[in-house]
Order: C-alpha cells, then sequence, then structure tokens
C-alpha cells in the first residue's frame, strides 16, 4: 500500500500523523502476525479512523477502553484467524487501571478536571490516558499497560496527591461508574443539528455552527460537520467540553409549531 497515496486526501497535518500511525500497526501486525494497538484515540480521532478504516476495507480491527461505554479507545488490529475470545484475552494485556484512593479527607474533593489537570501539570502524555473514572473515594484512571508504572510513580509528586494511596490495577479490577442522567427539555424549531445543539449549549443559532463546524459534535460517536443534519429519536450527540445527551422523546409542539424534545443529559 502506497502510503503517501493513501493519505493525500487529506490535509489536516494531524490527521495525516494520526492515520500513518494506524498505517504502520497494520504493517506491523502483517509482519509479526500479532496483535498491534495504538495509544487512546479521542472521539475525533475514533471516527476518523473508523471512516479511514472502512475506505481501505480493512476490517480487523476492534476499538477499545476498557469498558463498554468508554469515550476514549484504543485501536486494535488483529490477524484474521484470531477469534473474539483471542482478542478479549489481550484486552488485560493492553490496558491497565491506576487507582488513586484518596485520604477520607479529601473524599469528594477532586473533579474530573483535577485528575487530568494532574497528569497534563506532570508533562505526561494524553494519548496514554484513557477514561477517567471519578468517584468520592478517588478515581480509576484506564492506561495502556506499558504506562502505568510510569503514571504510579510520578503521581505521590502532585500535592493534591502525595496523601492517597496510588495501586497498579488489572483492567477486571475497574470500577465502572453508571452514569447519572437527567431530564430535560428543549423547544427547537426543527429537528436539525444546529438548532438543537444551539439549546442544549445555551448559545445563538451562529455560535451553535462554529462549535459543529470545529468538529467538536458527535452524532452517534461519528462527527458531524453538516448542520443541517436531521436528528432522530434515540440519537446521542456528544458536544466535546459541553456533555453527552440523549434525544429521548417528543413532548408536542407549541402553538408556533416548534418542537418539544425530551433529553436525557448525562451528569
Amino acid at each position: 500500500m502506497d502510503k503517501q497515496a493513501v493519505l493525500s486526501e487529506y490535509k489536516k497535518q494531524e490527521d495525516k500523523i494520526c492515520l500513518s500511525q494506524v498505517l504502520d500497526k497494520i504493517e506491523l501486525l502483517k509482519k509479526q502476525e500479532k496483535i498491534a494497538s495504538t495509544n487512546f484515540l479521542d472521539m475525533y480521532q475514533i471516527s476518523l479512523v473508523e471512516n479511514f478504516l472502512r475506505k481501505i476495507n480493512y476490517k480487523n480491527y476492534k476499538l477499545y477502553g476498557g469498558y463498554e461505554d468508554a469515550e476514549r479507545k484504543i485501536l486494535i488490529v488483529y490477524p484474521e484467524k484470531y477469534t473474539d475470545e483471542m482478542i478479549e484475552k489481550n484486552y488485560s494485556k493492553l490496558l491497565k487501571v491506576v487507582r488513586i484512593r484518596l485520604k477520607e479527607e479529601d473524599y469528594g474533593k477532586f473533579s474530573h478536571r483535577n485528575y487530568l489537570g494532574g497528569i497534563v501539570k506532570l508533562g505526561l502524555k494524553r494519548e496514554m490516558v484513557g477514561d477517567i473514572l471519578v468517584e468520592k473515594e478517588g478515581a480509576d484512571i484506564v492506561t495502556v499497560s506499558d504506562f502505568a508504572n510510569i503514571l504510579q510513580k510520578e503521581l505521590p509528586s502532585l500535592t493534591r496527591f502525595q496523601n492517597s494511596k496510588i495501586t497498579e490495577e488489572e483492567l477486571k479490577e475497574l470500577k465502572i461508574k453508571i452514569p447519572e442522567k437527567e431530564e430535560i427539555k428543549i423547544i427547537v424549531p426543527s429537528l436539525r443539528l444546529d438548532n438543537i445543539v444551539s439549546d442544549l449549549v445555551r448559545t445563538s443559532r451562529s455560535k451553535a455552527a462554529g462549535i459543529i463546524e470545529q468538529e467538536r459534535v458527535f452524532v452517534n460517536g461519528q462527527n458531524e460537520t453538516k448542520l443541517s443534519k436531521q436528528i432522530k429519536l434515540g440519537d446521542i450527540i456528544t458536544i466535546r467540553g459541553k456533555g453527552r445527551f440523549t434525544v429521548k422523546g417528543i413532548d408536542g409542539t407549541t402553538r408556533s409549531g416548534r418542537t418539544v424534545l425530551i433529553i436525557e443529559k448525562y451528569v
């Protein structure tokens, strides 16, 4: 495969770098005939990679982040002879969990932003870290296996975690947090994506269009930049930096003909 020719239609340098790494993993797989994996991909990169792999008709891959609803995932490419069971047995080799357990006096003190901010402050690579599952007593951080030991050693150097117990755990020990949800209602002139995003983030339609054009909006996990895309019941809309929402139902229309949507918001 001519890598440069395949990547020529992609204009963004960061997209080319990401997809070039994917092609490198596929080439490594072919040479070694064993599973190969990337570091963690964010939602935009996941959408980019999935579309790319469909385009080149490559099917022997999985995206996995440690649990079913993970937002950040690694790409796993595998030999054609591998069964699902064989692939799943490798999950625990590819990913680990770094667990932070706070002192009782610090329970509930830190948010997702505090944990992620600590990792960034240490100068550690974000792509080595997947989802951070926060609870009152601390957090479970999903990482690529080779990085878990480094993270475990570096985190205690932060003042906020110097009194915490930090351990490396197997993936099976991950404490999966069931997301909390609340029901809200929004009123929109139509089910166009820009109308819905505008109401969800409480901004003008023009600013909502900017958010969409900045590639920050995903519909059912796929990056969506078409302002006029029609949203359907059951669609999951994720807006980077703003949250995740499910379109649950329609609660009638107003006198002016606007639609009242029932939205389930992840909190």
